[in-house]
């Protein structure tokens, strides 16, 4: 059974829960009886209608904890049915900011490393053997799916290959998807890399990092997959503008860094 067809199936079953207010993790102990040195870690906000299907098809492969990010549709209670151990902020804090709660239990329970996913579908849990199977033949401390711009709708299909464009001069390299949250980071990069950012250009900023750190990245083909009838949570004027900011302050720091590898460079001449 894909991915849409479990959502459609939850739609259907209607698993919508009364909203808890828990702020302590539950099922850690099948986590922590797991052989599994990789954990998934899936951010939600509001999605009891998708996240238990989803946890369903992942919790086969590999443990899952999902952030509850101060949901009040009974998310949290969906995930932890589904077999997902639940950490839960009181109030929404943005994505990237319970990346960095999720971040911090897995480093915590000793995990070696984490997948990202959505919760709201676009990932399917059939492209997490790929990003493993790159992990182990690569070792690459970043690896990020990449999707298909082609079947985007419009206007994704314009401004997500138009932001990694603008991200590569940052950069200076060349990156193909810089908004994909289906990644792999490693332990080693997660104790190494520092965000400064909580919302969803902080997937921009984990790119910069990995480049400032001199660690390797990679990318890898996923499916693309979008619900016509879903609102995402990505706001186009407010995220665009800190996306450009961020990008902004990549290239800034890029600039310095190298002025300064130029300047030590012309001390040590003769």
């Amino acid at each position: 059974m894909t991915v849409e067809e479990r959502i459609l199936s939850a739609e259907k079953k209607n698993l919508t829960e009364v909203p808890g207010q828990e702020v302590e993790t539950s099922g850690s102990d099948k986590l922590r009886s797991s052989r599994s040195s990789i954990l998934v870690l899936i951010p939600a906000w509001n999605e009891a209608q998708t996240i238990g299907p989803i946890v369903e098809a992942v919790r086969v492969k590999l443990p899952v904890l999902v952030i509850d990010d101060g949901s009040t549709d009974g998310t949290a209670d969906c995930a932890r049915r589904a077999g997902a151990a639940v950490v839960s902020h009181s109030i929404n804090q943005c994505k990237g900011a319970a990346l960095k709660t999720g971040f911090s239990w897995a480093l915590g329970k000793g995990y070696k490393a984490v997948v990202t996913m959505d919760a709201d579908g676009q990932h399917d849990p059939e492209d997490l053997d790929k990003i493993l199977n790159v992990h182990r033949q690569h070792q690459a401390d970043l690896i990020i799916g990449e999707r298909e711009f082609s079947k985007m709708p419009w206007p994704n299909r314009l401004t997500t290959p138009l932001g990694s464009k603008i991200l590569s001069w940052a950069l200076g390299i060349r990156v193909t998807d810089n908004q994909s949250g289906f990644r792999l980071l490693t332990r080693a990069f997660l104790e190494r890399m520092n965000l400064r950012s909580n919302g969803y250009e902080m997937e921009v900023e984990m790119i910069w990092e990995v480049v400032r750190l001199r660690m390797p990245i990679a990318w890898v083909p996923i499916r693309t997959i979008y619900f016509s009838d879903r609102q995402s949570g990505f706001h186009p004027i407010i995220d665009t503008l800190r996306f450009l900011r961020m990008v902004w302050y990549i290239w800034r720091e890029r600039v310095y860094r190298n002025r300064q590898v130029q300047a030590s460079l012309e001390i040590r001449k003769p």
